[in-house]
């Protein structure tokens, strides 16, 4: 009777789960927490019903709740790896997954560079008259000293490649069933990971000018702020690949959460260089540098 109801597919049919509507009210409850959040700090209000929800608590339950339905929903698919559900098809969706995943945040990205290269190509348009106000007709704007490109972002960029390279490290060291290289080099890109951010913020406690006080701070912090965002998410993601590692739960022929993480990573270092040459480098061409 067993035999007969045994899958003869490499697909796995996953078992009803609770986390698709849990995460959807998460993030519902997030998104109008976090209107609800901002409405406080102006000391408005935002009335839904007759209820006030100007309050900054409904965002922080929402987001737990996403965080909560993100860690459990990941530990079943563990769970289900470690079961060998995850065979050679599901792998390779797993891999599209991730893919497209990655693709939809180039095009995030893609969103800031736009804004970036928008204000600081075309500061002076006529149909820009307000723009060009802020700007003084030029970028950066008149009266905005810009951080030294050749400094901390040169050091984080070198941080950033150098993590990259130990993320490879650990891969082929996994491909090689070297268990001790492999935990060795992901500590090691976890910690480039934690300095870089330990840099970034002392960077942004440092800087010469503020979010607010032109076009400039604003697409300087949008930009390397949500990528900042990404290299903490992708330090955590590694983070988990290490104690996974530790728990010997990765083989050379099934590993797709460390390749994941890996893509992750490297998608990072790529989206850093362009932010280290544009928004660092170039933009900084010909203005005054603020120094100490």
């Amino acid at each position: 009777m067993a035999e007969a109801h045994k899958a003869n597919h490499e697909y796995h049919l996953v078992d009803p789960s609770p986390w698709p509507l849990i995460g959807a009210t998460g993030a519902l409850i997030t998104a109008v927490g976090g209107v609800g959040y901002m409405r406080w700090l102006n000391d408005d209000h935002f009335l839904i019903g007759g209820l006030d929800l100007a309050t900054p608590w409904l965002f922080f339950i929402g987001f737990a709740i996403v965080l909560y339905t993100m860690a459990s929903w990941w530990t079943d698919t563990v769970k289900e790896a470690n079961a060998g559900y995850h065979t050679r098809v599901v792998s390779l969706h797993l891999r599209y997954g991730m893919i497209l995943f990655i693709a939809s945040e180039v095009m995030f990205f893609v969103a800031w560079f736009w804004a970036f290269f928008d204000a600081s190509l075309f500061p002076n348009e006529a149909h820009q008259v307000a723009r060009a106000a802020f700007t003084g007709g030029q970028w950066p704007p008149k009266g905005i000293e810009v951080l030294d490109p050749f400094h901390l972002p040169l050091f984080n960029t070198i941080i950033l490649l150098l993590s990259g390279t130990t993320v490879t490290w650990a891969h082929h060291a996994l491909l090689q069933n070297q268990r001790g290289m492999l935990n060795f080099m992901l500590l090691l890109t976890v910690l480039l990971g934690l300095l870089f951010t330990s840099v970034q913020a002392y960077e942004y406690a440092h800087a010469p000018f503020a979010f607010s006080d032109s076009i400039y701070g604003a697409t300087f912090f949008m930009a390397t702020g949500f990528h900042g965002f990404h290299v903490i998410v992708g330090t955590i993601f590694l983070i988990v690949c290490l104690l996974r590692a530790m728990a010997g739960q990765f083989t050379p022929q099934q590993h797709f959460g460390f390749e994941a993480a890996a893509w992750y990573w490297h998608f990072v270092d790529v989206v850093w260089l362009f932010l280290f040459c544009w928004v660092y480098v170039w933009s900084s061409w010909g203005a005054p540098i603020a120094h100490g």
